[in-house]
């Protein structure tokens, strides 16, 4: 791996619900073509990091992404987060991914797609990636293996979700039984066994209080050969965690390679 200048730019997606979604395109400044895209989602707002700063994070990884590996680095902003339109819906956030990758591939001419998720967004990427066969591998970091916890209480849920700025109209939702069920129908855990046998980095703090590392196991053993690493001491920003980004850096690079391999033999 070796540096290269990077531009930036900032592109609107439309989604479902006529979301519009803002993304953080890094693309490394060289005469080759880039065909590859490893996409960083970001997690649920929290009362220290809220809606609109959810993905405040991730730009910087994004531009070394696109330094070292001659890939795009992309920062998807979520609807409700960032400079996202919309409001917090978890079949939404599904969707949004789907949403990204066909814009990119339309507009860029990407047909390489990795996927870097952290919390929720790393259950959302892993689900939205099962059916995408331009998807070729998903790390998951500190990611739930379902949303059985939201679905028991989702009025506390939406509750928070208003005050963390996720969803902002009042009338949202205007299907409440929908948007609840949604929170039952998106399960990483069944999601990792469809995606099997491509490859996927399933990593978790030690020391996590908000997702517990049991979860990775569970993602884990649901695909059968994902790599689990388990990060000691840490908890559930990794992002923020030299050692975590080490370990993400390197297992794309390696998977990329494998990938590249297999794609020329094939």
């Amino acid at each position: 791996m070796s540096d290269h200048e990077v531009k930036t730019e900032t592109v609107k997606i439309a989604s479902t619900a006529s979301v519009e979604l803002a993304a953080l395109v890094a693309t490394p400044i060289t005469a080759s073509k880039i065909n590859r895209a490893i996409i960083l989602l970001h997690g649920f707002p929290s009362r220290d990091l809220v809606a609109e700063l959810a993905a405040a994070s991730l730009p910087q990884l994004g531009e070394r992404i696109a330094q070292l590996m001659l890939s795009h680095g992309i920062v998807l902003d979520f609807r409700g987060c960032g400079k996202s339109s919309g409001n917090f819906s978890l079949g939404g956030w599904v969707e949004d991914v789907k949403a990204a990758i066909d814009h990119l591939a339309r507009e860029l001419a990407i047909d390489d797609f990795w996927l870097c998720g952290f919390g929720t967004g790393g259950s959302v990427g892993l689900v939205a990636a099962q059916d995408l066969d331009s998807v070729k591998g998903v790390a998951t970091v500190g990611s739930p293996a379902d949303f059985d916890d939201w679905s028991a209480d989702p009025d506390q849920l939406l509750a928070f979700a208003r005050e963390v700025g996720v969803v902002q109209d009042a009338e949202f939702p205007g299907d409440l039984a929908d948007w609840r069920k949604q929170l039952r129908q998106v399960k990483a855990i069944e999601a990792a066994g469809k995606f099997q046998p491509r490859p996927l980095l399933v990593m978790h703090g030690s020391e996590d209080k908000i997702v517990p590392h049991f979860d990775a196991r569970l993602i884990a053993d649901s695909h059968g050969s994902a790599d689990l690493r388990f990060v000691s001491g840490g908890g559930h920003q990794l992002k923020h965690d030299p050692r975590a980004v080490a370990i993400l850096l390197g297992w794309f690079a390696r998977e990329q390679i494998v990938h590249a391999g297999d794609s020329l033999t094939s």
